[in-house]
């Protein structure tokens, strides 16, 4: 029998909450409501002990990093998973979420299904971690996904353009089969184009403008940590398939170090 994932979420009192608990129902996924407000999440979460806590990332009296830094305070029975959400995006705000706790950052608009499966999957991983079921970060996929994803974020690639799905699925792609990074245009852009039914030249063009943005708007320590050389003077910004092989080269690397 599928085990019951129970999910305190905020919202707005004109939010479509029976919509949303219909949607989150079929995949199991049980759901109740707390309003925008900090202390009284902290005592909602204290009393019912959900699963999985899904937050705005500012509320009145207390926002979702000092909710984290609360419950971790309080050394409840059972500590939920975290997911703080926001319209807002920013890499300094993410890498501070992301370090106070939580498991997951969201960006509003967000499609309901798909962070729906986010939420079991991320559960599931979460219960494995805890019985032993998972050790370290060793080549475990969604291990993998999970931190190209938190990657993305300290970079500066925003989540909500396009490129930004299709750098995760190759970077994803280049940790687990090293090889296809050397035919870039003949197998990877027309294997991640195949995923999201379009074309390998839009591929390419939104994985090059998803780049951009980091360049512009991330933190030059953080890009510098990564990129070193590549982001001094001239040398400008690193290809599509620099930027692809360096991420994947350090996260393959840091996986055989953990397994």
């Amino acid at each position: 029998m599928t085990e019951t994932i129970k999910l305190l979420m905020t919202h707005d009192s004109n939010d479509r909450t029976t919509e949303t608990q219909n949607a989150l129902k079929i995949h199991h996924i049980s759901t109740s409501f707390c309003s925008k407000d900090g202390e009284e999440l902290i005592a909602k979460i204290c009393n019912t002990l959900p699963d999985v806590v899904m937050m705005d990332l500012f509320m009145t009296r207390v926002d979702a990093i000092g909710v984290m830094r609360t419950i971790k305070q309080k050394e409840l029975s059972k500590s939920p998973m975290f997911i703080v959400y926001s319209t807002f995006d920013s890499p300094v705000l993410q890498r501070e979420v992301i370090s106070s706790g939580a498991t997951y950052f969201v960006l509003k608009p967000y499609n309901i299904d798909d962070l729906a499966q986010n939420i079991v999957r991320l559960h599931n991983h979460s219960n494995l971690s805890e019985k032993g079921g998972i050790k370290g970060a060793s080549l475990d996929s969604f291990s993998i996904e999970v931190k190209v994803t938190e990657i993305l974020h300290q970079i500066g690639v925003p989540a909500h353009i396009k490129g930004y799905h299709y750098l995760r699925d190759s970077i994803i792609m280049s940790i687990e089969k090293p090889e296809i990074i050397n035919a870039v245009t003949k197998q990877l852009y027309p294997s991640v184009a195949k995923k999201y039914q379009t074309t390998s030249s839009r591929v390419e063009r939104a994985i090059r403008h998803a780049i951009e943005v980091a360049w512009d708007r991330g933190d030059v320590e953080v890009l510098n940590s990564y990129f070193g050389y590549t982001i001094q003077g001239s040398r400008g910004k690193p290809t599509n398939s620099e930027f692809i092989a360096m991420i994947s080269d350090k996260l393959r690397l840091a996986l055989k170090t953990a397994g």
